[in-house]
This record gives C-alpha cells, structure tokens and sequence, in this order.
C-alpha cells in the first residue's frame, strides 16, 4: 500500500522504516526537513508540505499521523480536514485521549473523512520486534488497513507465546487488535499506559529496597550489598515477574548500576492522568494506578534511586530523556 506518515520522531520514523522493509511505499512529512531527508535517503518519497503529500498519494488517501498529543495534532487533523476528500483515512497513532477522538471522528465524518485512532506499543524498539496495536474506528475501513497493521505487528511468528485460550480474532496472536469504534483504540491503549506506570513503579520501589539493604543504621548482621543489575538478569531467567518491562531495567542497569546518568525527576505524558480520570467517570478503584501516578509527580521536587530507576526504564523503551542530573548539587 502507500501511505503517507506525518511525524518523523522516534515513533514515526521506524514505523515508516518497518512498512517500507515490507515494500509498502511512503510517502513524509515532519517540520524538520532533516528528518524528511534522512527517511527520503533510505527509501521514502519526501515531500515538503501538507499539500504535497495529499497531492503524492493516490485517492482514496491513507494518511497516518504520529505527533504528539495536544495542540499539534488538533491543528494538523483540522488542516487536513480542509483538505482531503471523501473516502479518504486519517490514522492518528499517537497518544491521544480517546475523547478527542470521537469528536474529530464525528466532525470528519460531514465530510465523509474516516479517521481511525491506533494505540501503539513498542518504543524505539518496534522496528525490530514490531508493535502492539490497539484499533478504533469503523470496522470495514479497519479491514481494508489490515495490510498496514499486520506489516507493523510483530506477526505470530515472532511472538514466543502459546495462545492461553481461542481467541475469536486471530489477529490478536498477531500482535494487532480491532477493539471498537472511534476512541476505544485509544481508551484500551491508556488503560495499557496506567498499568505500565503501576508495573513501573513496583520494580522502581522493590530496587530501591534492595538498594537501601547496606545502610549503616541497619544491624550489621542484616546489611547486604546486592548487586542489583545480576538480581535484575537473575529475575528475567524463569521468574514470575520476567517481562519486557524487567528485561530493560536489567540493560539500563548493566549500563549504570548506580543511575548516576539520572536526575530521578519522572515526567509524564498524560495517559495516567486520563486513566485515573477515566476510572473516577467509572467509580471504579484505581489505588496502585494513583499512587503511581502521584509518585511521578512527587518525584519533581526530591528524588529517590527507584525514581532514577524510572527514568532509566523509559530511556530504554521509548527513548525518553529526562532532565540530567545538576553536578552542583
């Protein structure tokens, strides 16, 4: 297929390098001609304006965002309403609230637009392991993107898992599912993000345990210097909690051990605050969720190495930088 791909950051980027390894054309676009130039030197078509890539695609149009939540994406989708025609998609595959989504697919639907919101998963590392896509939107255009979703999902080839029961979509041992209309893409793909702070937050504050285990104030007796990257390798080998999550703590603390490259102030992005606000809509408890949430926040004004530890993980899974720590303190 040829898709045009709006965002050219970490996301973006490789998911056009990951179509364009299966032979689908694309067609660029990002603010930063650099950007542009780089994908253009390895295979793309790039193009300079919004225009342009309306123009370089065939109708009907396939075009997919990936821009950060907010305001550039709000610009962008109205821009763009203005000028694509009937029939034509927009894919939006950042992180946007799944309330967005429903009002920007019900005003593109006056002009016979389809949009379909994708939450993605994988980070900087989804080029080589492929991503975990959750879909909204109107099933038979879903349908009709099913080559695009199944080039960018890991394929059950490359997913060492046997299925746990029959599934009714074969697509999700694939590492791609349809979940609903316009937003529950994006729903489904913030309640992921929530529970990824609260596993996050759980292997920052058992390290930190670990970590705390020498301090002279303990008797002496029951003091141990650990050495937590080996618990970190030792855990991903047939323990209960091995994960991918766990598999990144180990690389980030074979790097550093001490987490000296990290300041500990965690930022977030805004899922877990639509997580939290969706389960107060839905009287549902969300206490592990919360205190995750909340913990971030803390973070800003007085760190811990767990904290530290946080920062390190999400460098490692989505190439998040946080701010250095300040030699002078």
């Amino acid at each position: 297929m040829k898709i045009g791909i709006i965002g050219l950051g970490r996301m973006g980027a490789n998911i056009a390098r990951r179509l364009m390894d299966a032979d689908h054309e694309c067609v660029v676009f990002d603010a930063s001609a650099e950007a542009v130039s780089t994908l253009s030197d390895e295979g793309a078509q790039g193009v300079g304006s919004l225009d342009e890539l309306i123009d370089a695609l065939p109708a009907p149009r396939v075009i997919w965002l990936m821009l950060p939540a907010g305001d550039i994406t709000e610009q962008t989708v109205e821009t763009l309403r203005g000028k694509l025609g009937s029939d034509d998609t927009l894919i939006d595959g950042g992180n946007a609230n799944f309330k967005d989504d429903v009002r920007r697919a019900e005003k593109l639907a006056e002009q016979g637009i389809h949009y379909v919101d994708v939450g993605v998963s994988g980070g900087v590392w989804g080029r080589e392991r492929g991503y975990c896509l959750m879909i909204g939107g109107e099933q038979p255009v879903v349908e009709k993107l099913d080559p695009i979703f199944e080039t960018l999902a890991p394929g059950k080839g490359d997913i060492d898992k046997t299925p746990s029961r029959a599934t009714r979509d074969p697509r999700v041992e694939q590492g791609y599912m349809y979940c609903g209309p316009n937003g529950s893409g994006h729903f489904v793909k913030m309640v992921h993000n929530g529970i990824e702070y609260g596993m996050m937050q759980a292997f920052a504050e058992g390290f930190d345990i670990l970590k705390n285990r020498n301090k002279e104030e303990l008797p002496e007796n029951m003091r141990y210097d650990i050495e937590l990257a080996d618990v970190a390798e030792l855990w991903r080998r047939g323990s209960v909690i091995s994960s991918w999550l766990l598999d990144l703590t180990s690389i980030a603390l074979a790097e550093d051990n001490d987490l000296e490259g990290y300041s500990g102030k965690v930022n977030d992005s805004g899922e877990g605050r639509w997580t939290i606000e969706a389960a107060i809509e839905e009287a549902v408890p969300a206490n592990v969720l919360s205190a995750a949430l909340f913990t971030r926040f803390r973070s800003r004004s007085d760190n811990t190495y767990g904290e530290k530890l946080l920062s390190a993980m999400r460098k490692q899974f989505g190439g998040h930088v946080e701010t250095p720590p300040d030699p002078k303190k």
